[in-house]
């Protein structure tokens, strides 16, 4: 075994002088390329079969048990959108696989087995998965990334019933902070005048709530969807055959460059190179290799094959993401922190007395409470999970980068397990066009990690509505003693005007 090139059996057999390598281009979900594949290795008879595929890969393909995911990796930084990343691709290719109804990955399963069959050895010569998937969501734009998380969410079904759903879903959460806080505020005792019961008031105004948060959510997602959905029977005329022909792969292999540039090459370019290295090596070690990979990494592959001086450093295409560049999200989240310690340290300067501070800071915990805790119940966690997200959900409200659905997520992963076979589930459910979108939702919802990922999300979502939304609109109330938001702006001026008094006597 050489250095870097990666054995399914940790040994190779002796190599028998001047190396080379012959790149087979397949279509990941074809049938001919199956049988290409099989042929191609009962004739070349090499020393090596080198396939597109990593440990991890490698090992599931062979039915292996996945392995559970780490919580500390699953909830850090953005790896759940990488999750979600990956789950797209994979769901694209199985569609394609149940379209044409062939397993996909059967070229590679059919390279495995047929290396085995004639006593060939075996390299698995692609980066890790988790590196490439990691390194394709940083490049994403944040317009990229929405788009596609878009287009994953348009599978649930029709543009219109998915986005009136999700309105549906967030007004109902919405509806249980207004009637526990904004009904008992807002509305007079015995309702309008007294004529109205105020039960029914409270009812007619959950309702009104859900609805109104149902068409201001749902419509503007359902167009969205729409314009992402394109042409469904763009599939069906599609001829997959022509997936490994030249011009046909060089033209979708520009389509999604335009589309991304920098996930272009995270997804392909740098796997080109790659692949690339540890073919190198092979043939320089003085192996007969014939290398079977995905028709659109054949060309690139190829070029540094016959250039291999060109070959980037390997040290530049392992390892994640720097993640260097600006980030608008991280400048907002600690921009809202400032402002609610800005807003708490007028105050103070102000000369709020205890008593209101200690009101004002008591309303943001509970509220925060009863969003997160409620919404992280609602996406379907264990009451102790849905509890640490309401206990921890006013820290985002001053520290935003700290999600109120880390502590959640950490929390329910005492009660359930998760990895990455949770993917292939989620694909054969997704894959049911008939289900209407309530069943699917429910059968989603018991897969473990795509619960895990709606509980840390709503959570979230909770928190920040609970901050941004629910606490100003209560404001007005909860500092009715020191006369409203008069009161409070007078207070905030006082403490502006403290502040740069002190800011002179320090100078």
């Amino acid at each position: 075994m050489t250095e870097h090139a990666a054995s399914a059996d940790d040994e190779f057999p002796e190599p028998r002088g001047e190396g080379s390598v012959e790149v087979v281009g397949t279509a990941h979900v074809s049938e001919q390329s199956v049988e290409e594949v099989e042929s191609t290795l009962e004739e070349r008879r090499p020393d090596i079969v080198a396939v597109e595929l990593d440990e991890g890969r490698y090992r599931q393909m062979q039915g292996e048990t996945p392995e559970d995911l780490e919580a500390s990796d699953l909830l850090r930084g953005n790896t759940v959108f990488q999750f979600l990343a990956y789950w797209m691709l994979s769901y694209v290719q199985a569609r394609l696989g149940d379209r044409f109804d062939v397993e996909p990955g059967a070229d590679m399963k059919a390279a495995i087995d047929t290396a085995e069959e004639l006593g060939l050895g075996l390299a698995l010569v692609d980066r890790d998965i988790q590196t490439t998937v990691q390194r394709f969501w940083a490049r994403l734009t944040a317009r990229e990334k929405l788009t596609l998380l878009g287009s994953l969410l348009g599978e649930l079904g029709p543009p219109l019933t998915v986005g009136l759903t999700v309105g549906a879903v967030f007004g109902g959460g919405f509806a249980v902070v207004a009637s526990a806080f904004l009904g008992t505020v807002l509305l007079p005792a015995g309702g309008f005048g007294g004529t109205i019961p105020g039960a029914l008031v409270g009812l007619l105004d959950t309702l009104l709530v859900i609805v109104t948060a149902s068409l201001l959510v749902g419509l503007p997602l359902a167009y969205l969807l729409g314009r992402l959905r394109g042409d469904p029977d763009s599939v069906e005329a599609f001829d997959i055959e022509q997936m490994t022909d030249t011009d046909v792969v060089s033209a979708m292999m520009e389509e999604f460059r335009q589309f991304s540039p920098g996930g272009a090459e995270a997804l392909i370019d740098e796997r080109d190179a790659f692949i690339a290295h540890r073919l190198v090596e092979l043939r320089e070690a003085g192996y007969h290799v014939v290398a079977i990979v995905g028709a659109g990494h054949r060309e690139g592959i190829e070029r540094y094959l016959d250039h291999p001086e060109e070959l980037p450093p390997m040290e530049s295409l392992v390892g994640t993401e720097s993640g260097g560049r600006f980030s608008l999200y991280k400048l907002v989240g600690y921009a809202i922190g400032l402002a609610f310690l800005v807003f708490f340290g007028l105050l103070i300067l102000g000369g709020a007395s205890q008593a209101v501070l200690l009101e004002l800071f008591v309303a943001l915990v509970v509220v925060n409470a009863v969003c997160a805790g409620g919404l992280a119940k609602l996406a379907g966690a264990h009451w102790s999970s849905a509890a640490a997200a309401g206990l921890f959900g006013w820290l985002t409200s001053l520290f935003p980068l700290l999600a109120a659905g880390w502590f959640a997520g950490y929390v329910e992963l005492r009660y359930i397990s998760v990895n990455v076979g949770d993917i292939g589930k989620l694909n054969e459910i997704l894959s049911d066009e008939e289900a209407p979108i309530a069943d699917l939702m429910a059968r989603m919802r018991a897969v473990p990690l795509f619960r895990l990922i709606l509980i840390v999300a709503l959570a979230n979502v909770g928190s920040a509505v609970a901050s941004y939304v629910v606490f100003p609109l209560l404001l007005p109330y909860l500092a009715a003693d020191i006369g409203g938001i008069d009161g409070v702006t007078r207070l905030l001026w006082a403490g502006i005007e403290q502040g740069a008094q002190i800011l002179v006597g320090v100078l």
